[in-house]
């Protein structure tokens, strides 16, 4: 890209404006950079196209009184020389007059157009850099919140748990925390509690998205004697906060659970997942 100062500079050297020490230091400059040479040729062919659509002027009336005056001089001289002399065009002077100022008009607003151009990218490049920060400080805000609520659940669920192992016969509930899968929601979390006695559960889920009508959400228990996991029931969340309170049963026998999930699945639920995990515990 062309610095600002070397379009003006050409600007005034198509024109013929550049003089001395400075002339000689930018036809140095165009004999080594081809952009700046192909800036000049353009405005040299524009300069001369404008000069053919400059309107015919008129004459002032002294002006018009000279030229036939020197007219009749010059009738008089030739009747007494075989010379024809040759005469300049009497609108040629007006019409290169009125070109070199269309050529001033023309670049003069090139010019400045160029510069309210640069200004708008500059201003643009600087919202986008702010709209960046913004994005990444967000991000990281929402990081440090979901690890914060993550190590919260942790330490009640260790708590859960020693209050479980405190009672006999709770020692041998399964608890797990389920860590989101969503990216669009990584903040929401779940905690499962299950009684192998009782073959029930309890499950606590918390920011989940809301659903769609024919949507519906699905529980999942992993067992190694199945080659499925198996169903745990369907379940909705509040659309405002993404909570919901679930008491679970399974549909077959279980009789140790790996891993619990939560798939988004068609309303009503099915026999086997078929949509995205959504939930997944460690």
């Amino acid at each position: 890209m062309i610095d600002e100062t070397y379009e003006e500079l050409a600007s005034l050297y198509v024109l013929g404006l550049l003089e001395g020490a400075e002339l000689a230091s930018f036809e140095q400059k165009l004999a080594r950079d081809p952009a700046l040479t192909q800036l000049v040729r353009e405005l040299s062919e524009s300069s001369a196209q404008l000069a053919f659509t400059a309107s015919d002027a008129a004459p002032s009336p002294e002006l018009r009184a000279r030229l036939l005056d020197r007219l009749d001089t010059a009738a008089a001289w030739r009747k007494q020389s075989n010379v024809l002399p040759f005469r300049t065009p009497v609108w040629l002077p007006w019409a290169a007059a009125a070109s070199l100022a269309i050529s001033c008009a023309w670049l003069g607003q090139l010019y400045l157009g160029s510069r309210f151009e640069a200004a708008t990218l500059r201003d643009q490049q600087a919202l986008a850099d702010f709209e960046l920060r913004s994005a990444r400080n967000q991000l990281e805000a929402e990081r440090l919140i979901a690890g914060h609520q993550l190590s919260a659940m942790t330490e009640q669920l260790a708590a859960l748990d020693r209050q479980l192992k405190s009672e006999g016969d709770l020692a041998q509930f399964k608890i797990s925390t389920l860590a989101s899968l969503l990216g669009n929601s990584p903040q929401a979390l779940a905690v499962a509690v299950w009684n192998p006695a009782k073959q029930e559960g309890v499950l606590t889920v918390d920011k989940l998205p809301a659903l769609a009508d024919d949507k519906d959400y699905q529980l999942w228990l992993v067992d190694p004697q199945y080659p499925i996991p198996v169903d745990g029931g369907v379940f909705r969340v509040d659309p405002a906060t993404g909570v919901a309170h679930v008491t679970f049963k399974a549909n077959r026998p279980v009789n140790s659970v790996a891993k619990f999930a939560v798939s988004l699945e068609r309303k009503g639920g099915v026999p086997k997942a078929e949509g995205p995990m959504v939930l997944l515990s460690q």
